[in-house]
């Protein structure tokens, strides 16, 4: 694959100056290597916390592969303009393939991929919104678009490094901001779904200042590399099977009510009880009721374990359809609603679809003050530790694609297990995997049979738990 003939001379020229710069600091990385390594570590850290392994990865930009390698991909495709680093590529890392190519022109890859990554690249492109429109004829629906590029305000300083030989030399660049990123990125029919700040100290003994102080206002202002995570604008999908999940424990008075008042939706929609340690006769209800509606595609399960969580995962793991609903059995989130949910996912506005109860006004009773203040505290705290606004965490009807979720229960170890509810799971699940949360609003209704199961002291602490786990694992890694 050869670089792209511009007819724009000076374009030619641009690009025929940076094929030989590039080619030239690739000879000189074989005696030197300056004191990038420490940048270039933590640059591998925050990809990896992104990119999960066994993936088929694209890197546009790829110099001698090392990130590329870092990710552990299924597949890995490199692609650079400078035979130099092409041919280092190649002999570092002799189980990925690499192959000479301009940004400009990736029409003679005919391959898809789930994660492509533009690392340090753009400040250097002659047409930036060009280079992104290649990259969509590569992209699937799940395809994440990855990149990130200098903050100008280190413009001097890395200056500096580079006169004193500390840093690889560049020639003059764009010196684009994220505001600039992500309208070139809309122009090129791509949504931008997360914007951070990373390496506040690109030195030795940073780990403290790019964990945790480059998070916090106003050091994240001053951070060295901006990172943009995004996705192909959104394309409506075809119609799917779904698969309601319905826990069920001393629910016996709402069962009657789930089978007449649950829409259909989609080519298909299963309703899937799992019935959890009732001390009423809910599972003698859902087999009553199963006898009732013939026509109904239904599936009883009796729960093993304890918990919401462990109820909502034996219902996904025996669920058949490519869509999967939450939908609690106390019915305060009306069954009329779930069409709204089903549309929100299938329309591509979203990828995990949140529903939201304190939008609207509630019925009286429908939830006490105290859990409206921790649910608006919480909502808070996750808003900020995901960089996607959740202004509802703990209302129980979530949708999804079954094949996000099997992705988020490969990699639930990450997180560990504690969530007896079983929400925290499935929205932190969705971060990891940089889907585009989206909430949905919808009219909480007071219970008109049974009591709640959640305890308001007990799980409250547990939730304090879960923000500072979270903080961990999510924001200050």
């Amino acid at each position: 694959m050869e670089p792209t003939s511009f007819t724009d001379p000076a374009a030619i020229t641009y690009q025929q100056t940076r094929i030989s710069h590039w080619d030239a600091i690739a000879r000189k990385r074989d005696a030197w290597h300056g004191m990038g390594s420490w940048y270039h570590r933590r640059l591998q850290e925050v990809y990896c916390f992104h990119v999960s392994p066994n993936q088929n990865i694209l890197e546009v930009g790829c110099a001698e592969g090392n990130l590329l390698a870092a990710l552990k991909p299924a597949r890995g495709l490199g692609i650079d303009f400078s035979d130099e680093m092409i041919c280092r590529a190649s002999k570092l890392h002799p189980d990925l393939e690499f192959i000479r190519g301009d940004a400009h022109d990736l029409s003679n890859i005919k391959e898809k991929f789930d994660i492509i990554i533009l690392s340090d690249l753009v400040n250097d492109l002659w047409d930036v919104q060009h280079v992104f429109e290649q990259l969509k004829p590569l992209c699937m629906s799940h395809t994440r678009v990855i990149l990130n590029f200098y903050s100008r305000l280190w413009q001097f300083p890395l200056n500096i490094a580079r006169t004193l030989n500390l840093a690889s030399p560049n020639l003059y660049q764009n010196w684009l901001t994220r505001e600039d990123i992500n309208a070139l990125l809309q122009l090129a029919d791509f949504e931008t779904i997360r914007v951070t700040q990373e390496i506040l100290w690109p030195l030795p003994l940073g780990g403290f200042a790019n964990r945790f102080l480059v998070r916090l206002w106003p050091f994240y202002e001053m951070a060295l590399s901006n990172f943009v995570i995004a996705r192909p604008a959104p394309e409506r999908a075809q119609e799917s099977i779904v698969s309601i999940i319905i826990p069920a424990r001393n629910e016996s008075g709402n069962i009657k009510a789930i089978f007449e008042r649950t829409p259909q939706m989609g080519r298909e929609t299963e309703l899937v009880f799992v019935e959890g340690h009732s001390k009423d006769d809910t599972y003698a209800a859902i087999e009553q009721e199963t006898s009732s509606h013939p026509s109904a595609s239904s599936l009883l399960l009796r729960q093993t374990g304890t918990g919401k969580a462990d109820a909502v995962r034996l219902g996904f793991s025996n669920a058949k359809g490519d869509v999967l609903m939450i939908l609690d059995a106390d019915l305060t989130v009306p069954p009329e609603d779930l069409p709204r949910f089903y549309e929100a996912l299938v329309s591509g506005k979203g990828e995990f679809i949140n529903g939201v109860r304190l939008v609207y006004p509630m019925e009286k009773e429908a939830m006490r003050t105290l859990n409206f203040l921790g649910n608006k505290f919480f909502s808070m705290a996750f808003s900020w530790l995901l960089g996607q606004p959740i202004k509802d965490t703990l209302c129980g009807t979530k949708v999804l694609w079954k094949r996000d979720y099997e992705r988020m229960a490969a990699n639930r170890s990450y997180f560990g297990d504690f969530d007896p509810f079983g929400d925290y799971d499935l929205i932190f699940g969705a971060t990891k995997l940089n889907r585009k949360i989206v909430d949905l609003p919808i009219r909480y209704r007071e219970r008109t049979y049974g009591s709640t199961n959640i305890s308001r002291w007990k799980h409250g602490l547990l939730l304090l738990r879960m923000v500072a786990f979270a903080a961990r694992r999510i924001k200050f890694v």
